[in-house]
């Protein structure tokens, strides 16, 4: 992948999640692509809860779109055009977040690109595992969430 289309593939993402209230509420910012993993933040000013620290339905939602983002910008990497949806997805929250929010999105170990991007170009709809984390302190996740996401071509 050479970095021109992920630069502007990462633009065009940026441009759906600002075109959601909720999300632009949020002031989310996907910060980047590398090594497989998608990295994005928000501000901890504006996702703050009544105890001076990360609202948890921030973490969740920043954590539920790293995943699409990545799902989404792997489908556009390889040329196909799709409406990505989480399925399912479980939570661990392990400890408060006193700063800005740092979703990492990466595939799940038992997942596999080749084979989503496989089947969806033979089927128009493939799902892939996905788990992303809030990094928190001493190396350990503040939250985590290990979710399915499918997509469905467009059209």
């Amino acid at each position: 992948m050479s970095v021109e289309p992920v630069s502007s593939s990462l633009l065009v993402l940026q441009q759906v999640l600002d075109s959601m209230p909720p999300v632009r509420a949020m002031q989310l910012r996907l910060e980047g692509y590398a090594d497989g993993q998608l990295q994005l933040t928000a501000p901890l000013a504006v996702n703050v809860n009544d105890k001076g620290n990360a609202f948890g339905g921030s973490l969740a939602s920043a954590m539920t779109l790293s995943g699409w983002a990545l799902v989404t910008l792997r489908l556009r990497l390889a040329g196909f055009e799709a409406e990505v949806y989480v399925a399912d997805s479980q939570l661990r929250y392990r400890a408060p977040v006193y700063g800005d929010l740092h979703a990492q999105a990466q595939i799940d170990p038992d997942s596999d690109w080749d084979t989503f991007l496989s089947t969806f170009k033979q089927r128009g709809k493939a799902r892939i595992g996905v788990v992303a984390v809030q990094p928190g302190t001493d190396g350990k996740p503040a939250a985590e969430l290990s979710g399915r996401f499918v997509a469905f071509a467009k059209g």
